[in-house]
């Protein structure tokens, strides 16, 4: 297992490989809570932090490398743009079923993509047997150290930013984002309080740290799609972000919904739901945390626009 120091070191390294070409967010202070700031990841390029794990990952390898990844989301375009940015020969395998619109923004790099008949599952598993057969390096969206410390950047440009960091709220997906952003704090500064976040419908991470393993748990449809979704059988995240995360919190479908709205009404932010995720745990723990300075990470900011005036015109 990789100690939190060793992240910490990594994303120092990675960081000064791809300062030149992620967006350095701003932490914006809230409209309406004192104390509360905003890492703005949905600003960054590709609308996602996934940009700078993917450039981090591909900064590491020679652009002689072929590597391949599979995605129809945030880690498939922020692979392809990473790409174009690195010079490497990108191949993204796809399901068939992927969206159109999400098919044309990955091309639209100029990688080869390949769709694959089933689900992204099934996709992903085609990527590796590709990689396995043909040379090509995989590219994992969590479980991988470079793109562990591509993520941990985050936390670096936090405390440039901010003179006190009490609390911290990050979504729970594979772990990459936690497991990086965490060490980094915690290196810096072991009081500062992590705060892991997971969807009710999908909540595989928080489930295994709990149970000390990699555990399977229920997927149901969920707004914080980016977040949904099992752990790797050998996921490098479960241990650093069992390490790094001192308080998991849940939210409902609801309450998600409801943070989402909330960003956009009174703090005219746009996001996507797993985003929208970490904010909903904060909202959870607002009163406890009166006067101390508490971050909320919004991951990305890719949300379907149909699906957005649906929710903020409903709600």
């Amino acid at each position: 297992m990789q100690s939190i120091g060793a992240v910490a070191r990594s994303s120092e390294m990675a960081y000064g490989r791809i300062k030149d070409y992620v967006t350095q967010t701003l932490c914006l202070g809230s409209r309406v809570r004192e104390g509360l700031f905003f890492k703005t990841e949905n600003f960054q390029k590709t609308g996602s932090f996934k940009f700078r794990g993917a450039t981090a990952k591909l900064s590491s390898l020679g652009n002689e490398v072929p590597v391949i990844t599979a995605s129809s989301g945030n880690h498939g375009i922020a692979c392809s743009q990473a790409a174009v940015t690195t010079g490497h020969d990108l191949t993204v395998v796809l399901p068939e079923s992927v969206a159109r619109v999400k098919l044309s923004k990955i091309q639209s790099f100029g990688v080869k993509t390949i769709l694959h008949p089933g689900d992204s599952g099934r996709a992903e598993r085609h990527a590796r047997t590709l990689a396995e057969e043909a040379g090509f390096t995989y590219v994992s969206p969590y479980n991988d150290p470079e793109i562990i410390a591509g993520q941990g950047t985050i936390g670096i440009e936090m405390l440039a930013q901010l003179s006190q960091v009490d609390n911290v709220f990050i979504s729970l997906g594979g772990g990459g984002l936690v497991s990086g952003v965490g060490a980094v704090l915690k290196i810096a500064n072991p009081k500062v309080r992590i705060f892991g976040v997971s969807a009710i419908h999908s909540a595989a991470l928080a489930a295994s740290i709990r149970a000390g393993k990699i555990v399977e748990t229920e997927h149901l449809e969920t707004l914080a799609d980016g977040c949904a979704g099992g752990v790797d059988e050998d996921a490098l995240t479960l241990p650093l972000a069992a390490t790094t995360i001192d308080d998991l919190i849940e939210c409902s479908e609801a309450e998600i919904t409801q943070a989402l709205c909330a960003l956009a009404w009174e703090e005219s932010l746009i996001v996507e739901g797993a985003a929208a995720l970490a904010y909903a745990g904060y909202l959870k723990q607002a009163e406890e945390l009166a006067g101390q300075t508490s971050v909320v990470l919004l991951c990305g900011g890719n949300i379907d626009k149909a699906r957005l005036h649906k929710i903020l015109c409903e709600t």
